[in-house]
């Protein structure tokens, strides 16, 4: 019985790791608001990484965060560092135009694991307002075997967070 058991429990993990292995592990997630705002009111918030805590939701839930800034906050260039206990990471902003959004480049960093990203807050006229959609996408390779499983989860894993600072956005645009 206890020879079933453990080759029962052995098959197991293997045909998680096989699994692991053949599903994809490259992702995309994006959210997308309308604010009933000036653009540039969303800009003054999105564009300048000293106003992310206003409405980015990471410090909400992980209060270990500690966000250490580049020499520049806004622009081409604009840069920030942190670390928490689920990870340190990096970002850099590659693209900042106040009337079509920023796009920046991310790296997760877990120990000598660095998984990079591609992410932007792009804007576009809606009535009354400015629609905003957060995006990342990127591949979760550096990681096999369980970069597979974080690649299909994905979505479910940061969509919420995106709905949830897009929803403080707009509350705080909204609110001046």
């Amino acid at each position: 019985m206890l020879k079933k058991l453990i080759l029962a429990l052995v098959a197991l993990v293997l045909l998680f790791v096989l699994v692991g292995f053949l599903l994809g592990s490259d992702f995309k997630v994006s959210r997308k608001v309308t604010i009933q705002a000036d653009v540039a009111k969303v800009h003054e918030l999105v564009g300048e990484l000293r106003n992310w805590p206003k409405w980015a939701p990471w410090q909400e839930d992980d209060p270990t965060i500690v966000t250490t800034f580049g020499p520049t906050t806004t622009g081409v260039g604009a840069s920030q560092t942190w670390t928490g206990k689920d990870g340190n990471g990096e970002l850099t902003f590659t693209k900042c135009d106040p009337a079509t959004g920023i796009v920046f480049d991310m790296v997760f960093i877990n120990g000598d694991t660095r998984v990079p990203s591609k992410c932007w807050m792009s804007y576009a006229p809606a009535s009354g307002g400015v629609d905003v959609e957060w995006g990342i996408e990127g591949d979760f390779a550096p990681m096999p075997v369980i970069g597979g499983y974080f690649g299909t989860f994905a979505d479910s894993m940061m969509g919420p967070m995106f709905d949830k600072g897009l929803t403080k956005l707009k509350a705080e645009c909204e609110a001046k």
